[in-house]
């Protein structure tokens, strides 16, 4: 195990310098450039365009760009002022030495603008993964030892519908109903917030407040997931209870949620670990539809603002981050597939 591991791991860093040429080369050659996103709200002079991209080192080649966000540029000689003139050797240290340069927009360390985003992402998804998953384990276990009933038909139903509504119309539907139709019967307040962590009123921390805001949010997040689980769960655990160890067991005089909880649960579980292990980078990356419906300060809302502004810092550095969230989400799940499949062994 440990051989593979670190087999993967190796692999992992060639992957990882593919697709940094990959996203940077895709990102950079997107029609506009860093700079419409400059002028979205006033014209900027073409002298002032020229000044800006010899300051960001835009008027390099795109060969030169790359090097200069992959190693940084403190070995070379740049052009601080835009004068058009070489003046003193570049601050930057590269991706590889943990500098993912400045944002375009706010003039502030990309890591600081994810510092400030990433724990308010982490929060909303980790506990709208966690809900999804607690909520659709036992609608998937009950679905498939009940086939057919008027409870497995039902949530077949609701099934097929999570997974066909869009987020963002869930989440206005949701705002509806709950903010601007129903009402507190004793303030006449609306019955949950429509959006935002805290309230602007509260003071410290109010655990009553973290979760109304929470409501909302996480409802429209999970709803999606829990029908996909559930039905994928089914599926896997219907496939499981009809092999000839699951009769066996049963042969043996084993009680039925012994064989159903010992013997069939852990082995129909290996395929959604995939699922899960592919879904773990949405706790970096956030459900942008969700950040944005709800004013929730997350790297979804950033990632879509930096789009907007071309914001290639912030950008690359979401995608490159999130590209190895996925990567070693795999290897993860290699891992558990190992401990939960004794049969799975890696050489």
């Amino acid at each position: 195990m440990a051989t593979y591991i670190l087999r993967r791991l190796l692999q992992t860093v060639g992957l990882l310098a593919l697709l940094s040429v990959l996203l940077f080369a895709l990102v950079n050659l997107a029609p506009g450039g860093p700079l419409a996103g400059q002028g979205q709200s006033r014209h900027i002079d073409p002298d002032k365009a020229e000044l800006l991209k010899r300051q960001f080192g835009l008027d390099k080649p795109l060969p030169t760009q790359y090097l200069v966000w992959l190693v940084g540029n403190d070995w070379m000689q740049v052009d601080k002022d835009g004068d058009g003139t070489l003046d003193s050797y570049g601050t930057r240290h590269g991706i590889l030495r943990g500098d993912f340069g400045f944002s375009f927009r706010t003039r502030q360390p990309v890591l600081t603008e994810i510092g400030q985003r990433l724990p308010n992402t982490i929060y909303l998804m980790t506990i709208t993964m966690g809900v999804a998953v607690l909520i659709a384990l036992p609608i998937g276990i009950i679905s498939a030892i009940r086939q057919y009933s008027t409870f497995d038909i039902t949530v077949t139903t609701f099934s097929f519908a999570g997974q066909a509504i869009p987020e963002f119309w869930l989440g206005l539907i949701l705002i509806l109903i709950f903010y601007a139709w129903l009402k507190n019967p004793f303030t006449g307040e609306p019955l949950l917030p429509p959006g935002g962590m805290t309230s602007t009123n509260s003071v410290g921390f109010d655990l009553g407040d973290r979760i109304l805001h929470l409501i909302l949010p996480v409802t429209t997040g999970a709803l999606g997931w829990v029908a996909w689980y559930s039905r994928f769960l089914r599926s896997s655990m219907l496939e499981v209870i009809h092999q000839d160890y699951i009769r066996t067991a049963r042969a043996k005089g084993l009680s039925n949620i012994k064989v159903m909880y010992k013997h069939a649960l852990r082995n129909a579980l290996i395929p959604l670990v995939t699922l899960l292990a592919l879904d773990l980078p949405y706790i970096f990356g956030g459900a942008i539809f969700v950040e944005i419906l709800f004013s929730w300060p997350g790297m979804g809302r950033l990632y879509y603002q930096a789009a907007l502004d071309r914001d290639y810092p912030i950008l690359l550095a979401v995608l490159i981050i999130g590209a190895g969230f996925i990567i070693l989400s795999n290897l993860l799940a290699d891992i558990v597939y190992a401990y939960l499949d004794p049969r799975i062994r890696f050489e």
